[in-house]
Parts: structure tokens; sequence; C-alpha cells
């Protein structure tokens, strides 16, 4: 075997980058980028984000026990990085970046308009885990931006070209493999 044996950690990469909105009012909103953000539950819908309890935003959604995870693309990269590595305590992000705040519908939290997909979330548990702690939030509202909808009315991934985050890294994503089940499905005949 000719593999390398590293300590413990976290190799479960790519992840997505996404940047994550908190506040509940224009003069607290911030905006803070995370890789470590999961789908943990389709039924009911539910997520989590997992944050260092000395981040800005840290102390903001849990206070206010919601957020709004917005998608990013090759277009928001610099937003993205810049989201991470800033502190929202000496900068208002949306005004340095120029993005835009808009309301959500069931949220406080603001949503990036520049953003394709933003997922509104209600904080049902915080778990504190060491490094981390771990915010467990139901799905309440998805929001998506009409121009990457196809005629079939589903979302176009490739179009809205999304990013992931591995290892200090940006990566551009959009090249389309197969849809589920597609190496069990029968072949028609000609």
């Amino acid at each position: 075997m000719d593999k390398t044996t590293w300590k413990p950690g976290n190799m479960l990469y790519p992840a997505p980058a996404v940047m994550v909105t908190c506040g509940d009012r224009p003069e607290n909103y911030n905006i803070i980028t995370i890789a470590w953000a999961a789908n943990i539950c389709s039924d009911p819908a539910m997520t989590s984000i997992s944050i260092r309890p000395s981040r800005y935003s840290y102390g903001i959604i849990q206070k206010n026990r919601e957020f709004v995870i917005n998608l990013t693309t090759e277009k928001l990269a610099f937003a993205a990085d810049f989201c991470g590595v800033k502190s929202g305590r000496s900068v208002n992000k949306f005004e340095r970046l120029k993005l835009t705040p808009i309301p959500a519908r069931q949220v406080k939290a603001p949503l990036i308009k520049e953003s394709p997909v933003n997922i509104e979330c209600k904080v049902t548990r915080i778990e504190k885990l060491g490094t981390h702690d771990l915010f467990i939030a139901e799905v309440l509202c998805l929001h998506a931006d009409k121009q990457y909808i196809d005629r079939d009315g589903a979302f176009d991934l490739c179009r809205a070209r999304p990013i992931c985050y591995s290892h200090g890294h940006y990566y551009a994503l959009g090249k389309h493999l197969g849809h589920f089940g597609f190496s069990v499905r029968k072949k028609r005949r000609k």
C-alpha cells in the first residue's frame, strides 16, 4: 500500500464555501464564511453549521437563534474569502463588498441578493464540541435566483458556477457527471 498516514484531522473535502448572514437589524448585520455546513435531515429539512465561539457572528447567532446560508459562486469568491478573514467587529462587510442585504421571509437575518440560493434557518440546538460549536437548525424557507431555474423548474447548479473549499483553497465546480441512480438505471432498447 502506497499511502501516507497523518494524525487525526478533517479530510472530508471538498466542502461548500457558504456565506452565512446573521443579525436582526441593519446595524448588526454580518456575514461569516463557513466551510463546515451540512445537510443533516430531509424531513424535517435540517442543516448545521460549525462556528468557533470567538467569532463575532457566533454571539449574534447564539442570541437570535437564526441565520441564512447563502451559496457562493465564482463571482462571489473574493467576497467569500474576505468574509472569512475579516471580522464584522471592525468592518461592515455588506458595505465594503457592495453586497445587497434583502429581507428574508421568516427570519430577521438578511439574504445576500447576489447569492444564487439562500436558505433561511432557525436554530434548534447548539452542541459544544471543542474548537467549534455545532448549530443545528431547521430550514424554514429556500430562495433561488430565477436566472438559474431550467425549463423543468429545477435549479441548474452548473450555470450558477458554485465554488467549494479544500485545505485553504477555493475551487470551481460545475461539471455534471450523472444523476442519482444512474449507475443502476436500465438502458432503453433501441
